[in-house]
């Protein structure tokens, strides 16, 4: 059984034969829109061609009316195959996320941003503040430090 099944017909954003349109639980946008077979099959590669082309049909219906609820200056449109890419519930769904300017610092990369390092290959990488001779930080904050009263220290941390 799957979750998507539970999902009641009156929630429904639009349907056909093969599949139906939801909006998503845990939106990443508003608007953020499901399209779930109806039959249960793990992803896209296990489904049929004519699931596909319902999903598909689906995909262009519900921009359509985000289209006109909405007016995203983009779209996000894709999904997860298995448990390595990110895949929660083993029932095919593909998202359609609608994209606002300004809804995130720099989008260029989008769905690359799955792999976060991998997001956006064309941005300038900042050096990271390491220590040693070479170290970007230290070389303007060192020399402050013999003329110092007082030193506060604040520290942040990145992870990948």
């Amino acid at each position: 059984m799957s979750v998507f099944l539970e999902v009641p017909e009156a929630v429904w954003v639009c349907a056909n034969d093969l599949a139906f349109a939801f909006r998503d639980r845990f939106p990443v946008s508003p608007g953020h829109t499901l399209i779930v077979t109806r039959r249960v099959t793990p992803d896209w590669f296990s489904a049929t061609e004519d699931e596909q082309r319902a999903v598909l049909s689906l995909v262009a219906e519900v921009k359509r009316r985000l289209d006109e609820e909405l007016a995203p200056d983009g779209y996000n449109v894709g999904f997860n195959a298995g448990a390595a890419a990110g895949q929660t519930v083993m029932h095919l769904h593909v998202h359609v996320i609608p994209r606002f300017r300004g809804d995130m610092d720099d989008p260029r990369g989008g769905v690359r941003h799955v792999v976060p390092s991998k997001g956006n290959y064309l941005r300038d990488v900042a050096p990271l503040a390491t220590g040693g001779e070479d170290d970007p930080f230290a070389r303007h904050v060192l020399p402050l430090f013999d003329r110092a009263a007082e030193i506060a220290i604040v520290a942040a941390f990145v992870q990948e």
